[in-house]
């Protein structure tokens, strides 16, 4: 069962799971896009097919907050303001390593479609995220981000680049355990509602489970 947030005509605000498809791709795992359309159908009794538009994407094995449209209109505004950069997203991250002062990330990064990874290039896109370190124990360090450009697993290559993996990522992270989960989370959406123009603000709590766990 998806954890729903919020709802109106406009929107729906889920808890998206760790390790569920935002969309549908070539595994043909059950995805949340499929999902919500399925929940939708259902609660509204609703013929034919239901549209719910994707404005933002989370990595497969990342869980936390995601804004869904209801109409077209308003994905259409709601990308927007992710192009403006007015959409915020902030997540919570565990690094590998003791760091011990707050900073900017600026990078170029370029994306593999082949092995669906992305490196540091000058070739690459612009890519930029300031952090704040919440807490360090046991050589891990908590730390929040505020993701300014939503680039192809952005914050995974970039801390990875800086010497600071995070814990658990399989891809970039070269003392990665099998086994392990990824200690990425997106906590927090701000954006303006399309249709009210109010500002919302939608927030979860850090999961139940290492090495969140560590620094509570």
């Amino acid at each position: 069962m998806i954890n729903i947030l919020y709802e109106d005509n406009h929107l729906l605000v889920v808890e998206k799971p760790i390790n569920v498809l935002v969309q549908s791709d070539d595994t043909k795992d059950e995805d949340l896009l499929t999902m919500l359309k399925s929940y939708l159908k259902e609660k509204y009794q609703k013929p034919g097919n239901v549209y719910l538009g994707l404005v933002h994407r989370l990595d497969r094995v990342v869980g936390g907050v995601m804004v869904f449209a209801k109409t077209s209109k308003c994905a259409s505004r709601l990308s927007k303001q992710v192009l403006d950069h007015t959409f915020k997203k902030t997540y919570y991250a565990v690094l590998c390593g003791t760091l011990k002062t707050n900073g900017h990330l600026e990078n170029y990064l370029v994306k593999n479609e082949k092995t669906n990874t992305s490196y540091v290039s000058n070739q690459g896109k612009l890519s930029l995220l300031d952090y704040e370190v919440m807490a360090s124990k046991n050589n891990y360090t908590l730390v929040k981000i505020n993701l300014q450009t939503g680039r192809h697993h952005q914050i995974r290559v970039q801390f990875s680049h800086i010497g600071y993996p995070l814990y658990g990522d399989a891809r970039y992270n070269p003392n990665y355990k099998v086994g392990e989960q990824i200690a990425l989370f997106a906590s927090s959406i701000t954006f303006l509602h399309p249709v009210t123009k109010e500002s919302l603000t939608f927030t979860l709590p850090l999961p139940k489970r290492f090495p969140y766990t560590l620094f509570e």
